[in-house]
């Protein structure tokens, strides 16, 4: 069994796990028990009275966080030779598509998001087994199949975040870093959730928010007051 260390003891002593917290006090305290040397993330965990296995219930999308997620992310843009330079100039890190496509295949995995335009979707779809396990397929649901690669770019770099409902009905996501003020957590997490509920499904009948927790990288969870947002 792992040790506790004494850092995270006084953490987790900090938080009542029976208490759910409202939004303002939850962000302010999450702060408070990160025990990270860094600036670590904070993250935000959905559970949802959801079934991932029925279509329209395997919830995905994208937001535009206010502040962003304190984290610049790698681009890759698979795209044809006349998009290029409107990717790059966009602020895309990489841009073309045999090349990358060959090295996807060889191991390289140095980027965050991948961007393609739909005419490339044949050849990225031999990326496949790749890119799905590690959340990284392009897709017209979340934006990142698309003609406009520059505007789609520039989104990606301003603070849009894609996001999906587990197997087990949870959205994990990040809402920023411990730097931020505990406003700027806040009016992220607020972003994601209130585009969350209005993504709720119709044949869902029970509680759709089970529930809302945020951490931070290492430190204890602390459960939010769906009723504050």
């Amino acid at each position: 069994m792992a040790k506790i260390s004494k850092k995270m003891k006084a953490a987790i002593a900090k938080v009542d796990k029976e208490k759910e917290y409202p939004i303002k006090e939850a962000m302010a305290l999450v702060k408070d028990v990160n025990i990270a040397s860094f600036d670590s993330s904070v993250d935000l965990h959905i559970n949802l009275g959801v079934d991932p296995r029925k279509a329209d219930q395997a919830i995905r999308g994208t937001v535009s966080l206010p502040h962003g997620t304190g984290k610049s992310k790698r681009v890759l843009v698979l795209c044809t030779p006349d998009k290029e330079q409107e990717a790059l100039d966009a602020g895309a890190d990489y841009a073309g598509l045999d090349e990358f496509v060959q090295k996807i295949q060889n191991g390289w995995l140095e980027f965050d998001v991948v961007i393609a335009m739909p005419q490339t979707m044949a050849q990225v779809g031999k990326l496949g087994r790749i890119l799905g396990p590690r959340s990284l397929m392009p897709n017209p649901k979340s934006g990142t199949v698309t003609q406009e690669v520059g505007k789609a770019v520039a989104e990606v770099k301003k603070g849009k975040v894609a996001f999906r409902v587990d197997k087990y009905g949870i959205i994990h996501t990040s809402v920023g870093r411990v730097s931020f003020s505990s406003d700027k957590l806040v009016d992220n997490a607020e972003e994601i959730i209130k585009t969350i509920i209005k993504m709720k499904p119709a044949s869902v009948k029970g509680t759709y928010l089970v529930s809302i927790s945020v951490a931070p990288t290492m430190g204890p969870g602390v459960k939010i007051d769906s009723k504050s947002i």
